[in-house]
């Protein structure tokens, strides 16, 4: 989550309890793990669909111990840009970046190419993460978008990046 005040925390170094909400929003069964049945959860949560080769390519490309889910660590590395990618199974999403982007498309419910105000309160009141219209202005102007047009892609790497 971003705080309204966000350029104390530019010099932070991220921690796993940063990701944590993120995280639990997609571990459905707060097991401590990513499961393909977590992922299917969150994508009919949000009404959205993924066909089971998406949702196991995803699982793929994160999980750098090959045991069937994202743990943490795994989920950090492609949050922050690492590539967990399994080279001797390649798969339709092929980097960290391009799986960023299928979350993008995710939030950007209006599909105008840019998270306006709306897709993301809605995403963040999906996720369980209940911030303050300043937050989400204030996360908008980290990503260097305004209210009106809201952020692109980059933006939100921006945003997250904090």
């Amino acid at each position: 989550m971003c705080p309204s005040n966000v350029n104390s925390r530019q010099s932070e170094t991220v921690s796993e309890s940063d990701f944590r909400p993120a995280f639990d929003v997609l571990d459905a069964d707060r097991d401590g793990k990513i499961s393909v049945d977590d992922l299917k959860s969150f994508y009919s949560g949000i009404q959205r669909t993924a066909s089971d080769e998406e949702i196991s390519s995803m699982i793929s490309i994160a999980d750098s111990n090959k045991n069937g889910f994202i743990e943490i660590d795994e989920f950090e590395k492609v949050v922050m840009g690492g590539n967990g990618k399994n080279s001797r199974n390649p798969s339709p999403i092929t980097s960290s970046a391009s799986l960023m982007n299928e979350v993008f498309k995710i939030m950007d419910k209006d599909g105008d190419g840019k998270l306006g105000f709306e897709d993301l309160k809605d995403y963040m009141k999906c996720a369980g993460l209940f911030t303050s219209d300043d937050d989400i202005k204030a996360m908008i102007k980290l990503g260097g978008g305004d209210e009106n047009e809201g952020v692109s892609f980059e933006g939100l790497l921006d945003i997250l990046a904090v």
